[in-house]
């Protein structure tokens, strides 16, 4: 197995020293496009570094647009993304564990929209009641791969990245108990 890398290169639109986002894994850096010969073939590949996961990943170029890795949102995306945490949590009449599911496919598509409808579903307020363990590690997953967006998108830090959401989530709706009861009648309506 051999490697060649390439110190400054574009590939499909990418280049090294790049922020992307990766669907299962959220912001990374591309270091290098390396060539690799592997199982006689020759592989062109982005390696790229999750700083924060202390993780490295190597990508094949050929597959990285297949597999859903894009580049930084636009900051007017990352707008809609905070406004979108403003808005009322819709949850679903389902079982938790299949509202689990679906929670985490929106958190591993990479998508910011989808990852900031999680965040504003299972936000909860210091007035509402305590999340299950299951609802907070969910939470917390899909608040930490928005901030890591917004922070890289905005430079700023990943701690200011979360004040911003969370100033954001409490323009929304109020969250308690009466604003439940109203979102029951509503939905029985």
């Amino acid at each position: 197995m051999t490697t060649q890398q390439k110190k400054s290169a574009q590939r499909h639109g990418f280049k090294t020293g790049e922020f992307i986002v990766y669907p299962a894994h959220g912001v990374g850096q591309i270091v290098t496009i390396e060539d690799q010969e592997v199982a006689g073939h020759k592989l062109e590949l982005f390696v790229i570094d999750f700083q924060k996961d202390k993780m490295r990943l190597k990508v094949p170029v050929a597959k990285a647009t297949s597999i859903g890795m894009r580049k930084l949102s636009e900051t007017d995306y990352v707008d809609r993304a905070l406004k979108v945490v403003q808005g009322r949590a819709r949850v679903k009449r389902t079982m938790w564990s299949r509202r689990a599911q679906e929670y985490d496919a929106k958190i591993n598509s990479g998508d910011l929209i989808s990852i900031s409808e999680v965040v504003r579903d299972l936000y909860r307020a210091d007035n509402q009641p305590e999340q299950s363990y299951s609802e907070r590690q969910l939470y917390e997953a899909a608040l930490d791969r928005m901030a890591r967006e917004i922070a890289a998108v905005n430079r700023m830090s990943e701690t200011e990245a979360v004040r911003l959401i969370e100033v954001n989530l409490n323009k929304g709706p109020r969250r308690g108990k009466a604003d439940n009861e109203e979102t029951e009648k509503e939905e029985a309506a």
